[in-house]
């Protein structure tokens, strides 16, 4: 009862302790988004609002009018006028077909013996391309066939000489009131009259609106016009009293830092509403990715202090500035978590915080797209930094990204002077520069506050120049055989499920370290056949047994080795029984209760993929080298076994294993147990003295060197065991 108050309340302090982490980062983002300086200080003053004193400027300040710059592009576009193709002779092909489809059916029309005048007036008033009126439409009819003969003969013609001209659509009313000046002047009048008004109908553009040629004329109109640069003197009058606030001033005033906006509760309130829906999102997605980041409260707090310090440099540096934004070093951020965590984390925060660049500098597109680029490819070329020269790599990656950023929204920079594109190529360096710096020093800074198992540090703990190696080879080298097995097995399983196999090899080499306090209670390392628990009771002998973990742990402590490598000394055996000293203690207990408890490894059970790995791993290699199979069939079903078990016994519960992977791992330990403990013929100590052997002679499962004699107190390799958790069942092989 006891134990399971204290799991609970240990499940609600990490949950208080998660959601401290969380809200902080909340509080602090809405402080951050929601700050103003107090009112009051500084002068509040809007378009169109009447100035309530005289303002100078301060100091002598240049900066770029968006204002002014803006209304001379706008003026150039103005001056570039409506562009339109070239008359198409189609079009009036067309129409003067088509005229002459309607005069063939109006011809019809008249000539039909049994139409009444209604109808044939209906007739005519129903074709749509003419819009005809009752009147003109009873004239039509009423015309005599010769007249109507002229008429036929001048539509197509008068048609086609009107419709030979250009005309554009705000032009065919022009072009309809020269009409009548073109119809033949033999025609009668009414005759003429219906020719005009037919043509009239008729009319249609024949050159049409280039809406693509007029946008990229005006827009290189646009772009042709330089940034209007202001420059202010010291204690030049910005606005005087009583003048009424042009958007002019009002710029002016805010480039030198002199407006200030009343306190506006609603910037909290839309402050509060993106944090709200940014942590929403990011926490959702951090989930589905890499949930332990959110569970471990160690990546947590790391993910934390990255972001908390992202957000104070954003404030200060995200503000109307020629060139401090682009300095911002977001892919420093980036490439810290990618190399301390993991490139999800990277790419999820770094997306998170491009929103909130955004949110600080809006409408701000080819910044947000310069960092927000640079800092993703930084992040995926940086990886996991096996190498300082991988920060370099890193940096010049973001340099090149960045500048390919800017040409794609600044290029050709024709608005730049030759010293103005030096600078920005300047700060595009700094950038890369800055960014790899800070992720250098924040990696070894943050590496060694948090205990992080960096690469460059496994890459210094798999030297075997190590103290604590250097004491594993000279004090048990049989334990030190067993674990360089045993690092290969897991770091082949590792790399097959896509596990971090360089972590979980150097695990591997640091697992047995406590086996160095005692060695020689450990069967690989005994030499002379004699067991010293021999001289033990079995409770004594398992606690010696059992101690090696927490030996281990102290020996951690002691060389600082990083917090994931000291998991895989705790979790190497999980909660597993020492079960031959356990069923030696009941057999001389002779019916007296024994506490299993006693026998039990403190644990805890895996927690990572790697850490059950070597599990696994180290629970096989010590079975196979005390079992030695025969075949691969054997050793097949003997893995399968000893794995099925460890799942059995709930000790993979709390890794993410899959049943997939541990397949996986079930093939590779067998392709490299096989290569290690193969099975060897037995070759005769003396070729002279003894016949060779013949095949049916020769001894089965033969290692190649002399059998080992039964240790003193040890079954023979013929009576060894293997108990339920896969640990053999022989005082020396435990």
């Amino acid at each position: 009862m006891l134990a399971s108050l204290k799991a609970r309340s240990g499940q609600w302090l990490d949950i208080f302790i998660t959601a401290l982490l969380i809200s902080s980062v909340a509080i602090l983002l809405v402080g951050l988004l929601s700050w103003q300086i107090p009112f009051g200080v500084q002068l509040q003053l809007q378009v169109g609002e009447v100035a309530p004193h005289d303002v100078v400027a301060p100091r002598q300040i240049t900066y770029e009018s968006q204002v002014l710059t803006e209304r001379a592009r706008e003026r150039a576009a103005q001056s570039v006028p409506d562009q339109y193709d070239t008359p198409d002779g189609r079009v009036r092909r067309q129409q003067v077909e088509r005229s002459r489809e309607i005069l063939d059916f109006i011809t019809i029309v008249r000539s039909d013996p049994y139409a009444s005048p209604e109808l044939q007036i209906d007739y005519l008033l129903a074709i749509a391309d003419l819009d005809l009126t009752p009147e003109l439409a009873l004239a039509i009819l009423e015309a005599s066939p010769e007249e109507w003969q002229a008429i036929v003969a001048d539509v197509p013609r008068t048609l086609d000489r009107i419709m030979r001209e250009e005309i554009r659509e705000n032009t065919v009313t022009i072009a309809r009131r020269r009409v009548p000046a073109l119809v033949s002047a033999e025609l009668s009048e009414e005759a003429s009259t219906i020719v005009a008004e037919l043509v009239k109908a008729l009319i249609r553009p024949n050159s049409l609106f280039n809406q693509a040629r007029t946008e990229e004329l005006r827009a290189k109109a646009r772009s042709e016009v330089p940034v209007q640069q202001v420059t202010l003197e010291r204690n030049e009058i910005i606005v005087r009293a009583g003048d009424i606030a042009t958007p002019e001033q009002v710029e002016a005033l805010t480039q030198i830092g002199l407006i200030q906006s009343e306190w506006n509760w609603w910037v909290t309130a839309r402050a509060i509403f993106f944090t709200v829906a940014l942590m929403t999102v990011t926490g959702a997605t951090l989930y589905r990715l890499r949930p332990r980041t959110l569970r471990h409260q160690q990546e947590l707090a790391i993910v934390v202090v990255v972001v908390t310090v992202g957000l104070l440099a954003a404030k200060f540096m995200i503000v109307p500035h020629d060139w401090l934004p682009y300095l911002y070093p977001l892919a420093a951020l980036s490439m810290l978590l990618a190399v301390l965590l993991d490139v999800q984390v990277a790419v999820v925060v770094t997306m998170a915080m491009a929103l909130v660049v955004h949110y600080l500098s809006p409408n701000n597109v080819p910044l947000i797209t310069y960092l927000c680029t640079g800092s993703l490819l930084g992040a995926v070329i940086l990886g996991r930094a096996e190498r300082l020269s991988a920060f370099l790599w890193a940096g010049m990656a973001v340099v090149g990204c960045n500048l390919l950023a800017l040409a794609s929204y600044r290029a050709p920079f024709t608005d730049f002077t030759v010293p103005k594109l030096l600078q920005l190529h300047l700060i595009v360096l700094l950038n890369g520069g800055l960014s790899a710096s800070v992720a250098l020093i924040g990696y070894f800074v943050l590496g060694n506050l948090f205990g992080i198992a960096t690469s460059l540090q496994l890459t210094e703990l798999s030297r075997p120049t190590h103290p604590l190696l250097r004491q594993l080879l000279l004090k048990a080298s049989g334990t030190y055989h067993h674990t360089i097995i045993v690092s290969n097995l897991a770091e082949r399983a590792a790399a097959a499920i896509g596990a971090d196999a360089f972590l979980a090899r150097v695990g591997a080499y640091y697992h047995d370290i406590g086996k160095t306090v005692r060695p020689y209670f450990f069967a690989e390392n005994i030499m002379d056949g004699s067991s010293p628990h021999d001289k033990l009771d079995p409770l004594t002998s398992a606690q010696i047994i059992i101690s090696h973990v927490a030996d281990g742990l102290d020996l951690a402590r002691k060389y600082h080795l990083p917090e994931r490598i000291q998991d895989f000394i705790r979790e190497h055996h999980g909660r597993s029984l020492v079960q031959y000293f356990y069923i030696q203690a009941q057999k001389q207990a002779e019916g007296e209760p024994v506490r299993e408890e006693d026998f039990r490894y403190p644990g805890p059970s895996p927690r990572s993929k790697e850490t059950a790995i070597l599990l696994l791993a180290d629970t096989c290699e010590a079975a196979v080298r005390a079992m030695r199979p025969a075949n691969r069939e054997e050793l097949a079903q003997l893995v399968n076994r000893l794995i099925d078990e460890r799942v059995a016994d709930g000790e993979l519960d709390h890794c993410n294993l899959t049943f997939k992977e541990l397949n996986t791992i079930k093939e590779v330990f067998l392709h490299v147990l096989q290569g290690v403990h193969h099975p060897r013929i037995k070759y005769p100590e003396n070729v002279q003295k003894a016949a060779a052997p013949t095949p049916e002679t020769a001894p089965a499962g033969g290692n190649g060197h002399r059998e080992e004699e039964p240790r003193s107190g040890s079954p023979t390799p013929s009576g060894t065991r293997l108990s339920r958790t896969g640990g053999v069942e022989e005082p020396a092989s435990i």
